[in-house]
């Protein structure tokens, strides 16, 4: 009974027999037409009845006792009961009666945890049904067994079968199905798909509690903004006023006044929701929280040697920033002249009570390391090798990390053949593992990659980029097609090359000076009478410096880029505006690194109460950052699209 694979089956469908008969049909052809499947019912009744009433050997029963086993009726909710009516039903002929009767034994044998013989029963029966409506609950069987047998991936497998099925028969989901799926998705890590699924769980369960509805506060504050525009677009029963309730928390959650008068409105707006059995535990809450006085900030950058220009960008955010909240005494530190034996004696001197950096990945694995340390810190970089301590926290900027958000949000826009191509350096591959990962978790397949070999730069390094995408694209092969058919033909034709058509989407890996030339090659490897593929990339892949001498050739590329690059309600336009006049040929490298500064200094006054409130969020220049529970700060981004030869936000989630 182990081998679960036999659930990837396909189900075999009675296209010109029925299990239904008539009093008016010969029994005797019926029987002989049919007699496989009788025979097979019968040896399926046999063995388990056969498990059902068999013991251990090794217990030996008094003669009393076994007497008494012997003698004992299954009740009318065991399996064993339906097991003994499909066997009745069976030897008068009727099988369409004995497959329901063992439908609803499989469904028995699960509930009293005897999952293995449970999930065998419901494969065996799979090629016996012909309607959708038992293909469904065999399937929910199935999903259900396999999950409790620790399955997972087969678990999923088999609750997309059933909601085949249920769509097929036009089905509505009961509660049982909602409660798995949202099991199977939690397990998954896949948050936001299970608390869709748990709204609809809540909203047919009869018997919820606050309690339930505390665990649903729970796991909407858990997650990014990336992830709640998806349960907008979801659109669960409830969904209206759980957003608007964590919109509120996450934008006004740290200012105290505000956010009770956010609370008040909300009620009077929602009166009769689920979650109004929260709110007075939220506002006792808000009104008993602590915050720490700071006073004086240490910011340790690399302010000479060749990353002193990184390190100046991020000083200069931070005077940014503080020219907007002056409040605190700033102490800048080089990291390149820093004596790290002495640290813990210079913050103790100066009565340091933050730090913010180091910048440099290898300064932060040098400062981790210091054990004499003990000054709450905003590490403004992941460390490669020490783990983060519990004062310790830290932004993420990694690159890979758009490529979850991206292969999350594009997995949901009905996207099944997605193209990854790629360059082949580090970074790039990174993004693309975790793209793979990330979609592969949501729909359990994994998209196709094409690595760009390494061109270089000129003319001919140019024809063999194109031969690299066209190759992707199969414009090669067909053109080799074009070629032998011309031999073949001897006569002069018109032809057109043809793309492949399985491809619906593409997600671009490259930096922006190779996008530049890789867009336009993509565009004129698709046919003239072939649908447009869409193109998606990362941040990487847009240049706001070199937007200003044209986008032309970028048209339809749509990319997650943070609001200080992108045009947008979040961008802080005034400072955008001050920052090109200042700097106007800084690189785009630099101007994160200066949002990142100037996110950092505003997030010392908040990171108090996001530790202590997880719903708290950041709407920053670097992105909409959320602490997770491992103290990394990680950015939700918005997108952006270049349209009309310029590049605008848009909604994709």
């Amino acid at each position: 009974m182990n081998n679960y694979n036999d659930v990837y089956y396909k189900p075999i469908y009675y296209q010109d027999e029925k299990f239904l008969i008539h009093e008016s049909d010969n029994l005797k052809t019926f029987a002989k037409k049919h007699l496989k499947t009788l025979i097979f019912l019968s040896c399926t009744i046999l063995l388990l009845a056969n498990c059902s009433n068999t013991t251990t050997s090794a217990k030996k029963k008094s003669p009393a006792k076994h007497e008494q086993s012997q003698k004992k009726t299954p009740t009318d909710d065991s399996a064993h009961y339906y097991i003994e009516q499909a066997k009745k039903a069976q030897q008068q002929l009727q099988p369409t009666q004995a497959v329901d009767d063992l439908i609803i034994a499989s469904r028995q044998l699960f509930a009293q945890q005897q999952f293995e013989q449970a999930l065998w029963l419901a494969n065996q029966l799979s090629p016996l049904v012909s309607n959708n409506i038992d293909h469904y609950q065999l399937s929910l069987i199935k999903a259900k067994s396999l999950f409790s047998l620790n399955q997972l991936p087969l678990a999923f497998a088999q609750i997309i079968i059933a909601e085949d099925y249920a769509k097929q028969a036009k089905l509505t989901h009961q509660a049982d199905y909602y409660q798995l799926l949202a099991n199977i998705q939690q397990a998954r890590g896949l948050i936001a798909e299970s608390l869709i699924a748990q709204l609809h769980f809540f909203a047919l369960n009869k018997q919820a509690t606050p309690e339930n509805t505390t665990q649903l506060w729970q796991q909407f504050s858990s997650l990014s903004q990336w992830q709640i525009k998806q349960i907008a677009h979801a659109q669960p029963p409830y969904s209206k006023g759980w957003l608007a309730l964590i919109r509120y928390a996450n934008k006004y959650g740290d200012k105290t006044r505000q956010f009770r008068r956010y609370l008040i409105n909300w009620q009077r707006q929602y009166n009769s929701h689920p979650a109004n059995s929260i709110i007075a535990p939220l506002l006792n809450t808000i009104d008993q929280r602590t915050t720490k006085t700071v006073n004086n900030i240490a910011i340790i950058l690399p302010l000479s040697g060749k990353q002193k220009a990184a390190g100046v960008a991020a000083q200069q955010g931070i005077l940014a920033a503080y020219n907007n909240k002056s409040v605190a005494n700033l102490y800048f530190i080089d990291s390149n002249n820093l004596d790290w034996n002495t640290l813990a004696t210079t913050f103790s001197e100066q009565n340091i009570d933050h730090v913010i950096g180091p910048l440099l990945k290898s300064n932060v694995d040098n400062y981790l390391s210091l054990q004499e340390l003990s000054t709450d810190t905003l590490l403004l970089n992941i460390p490669e090798k020490n783990s983060l301590r519990e004062n310790y926290l830290a932004i993420s900027m990694r690159p890979e990390d758009e490529a979850i958000q991206a292969a999350d949000t594009l997995s949901r826009r009905h996207y099944q053949h997605p193209l990854i191509i790629s360059d082949y350096d580090k970074v790039s591959k990174r993004i693309t593992k975790n793209f793979i990962e990330q979609w592969q978790k949501n729909t359990n397949q994994a998209p196709e990659v094409f690595y760009l070999s390494n061109a270089g730069k000129g003319t001919q390094n140019g024809k063999k980029r194109q031969k690299n995408i066209q190759t992707s694209l199969d414009v090669e092969q067909s053109k080799a097609r074009i070629k032998a058919l011309k031999y073949r033909v001897k006569q002069s034709l018109k032809t057109e090359t043809r793309n492949r058509r399985d491809v619906d989407m593409i997600y671009l890996v490259s930096n922006s000076q190779k996008t530049r030339l890789l867009k336009p090659y993509i565009d004129v490897s698709i046919s003239p009478f072939a649908k447009l593929i869409p193109v998606f990339s990362s941040s990487r892949s847009h240049s706001a410096k070199a937007d200003r001498q044209g986008t032309r050739d970028l048209s339809g590329l749509s990319f997650t880029e943070m609001p200080w690059l992108l045009s947008s309600k979040q961008q802080n336009k005034k400072l955008a505006e001050l920052s090109k006049q200042l700097w106007s040929k800084r690189s785009d490298s630099l101007q994160g690194i200066f949002a990142l500064g100037f996110d950092s200094l505003a997030l010392i006054y908040k990171l108090p109460l996001m530790q202590q409130e997880p719903y708290i969020q950041h709407f920053g220049q670097t992105g909409t950052l959320k602490l997770n529970s491992n103290n990394i700060l990680t950015r939700s981004l918005l997108w952006g699209q270049y349209k009309n030869n310029k590049v605008q936000a848009i909604a994709m989630e």
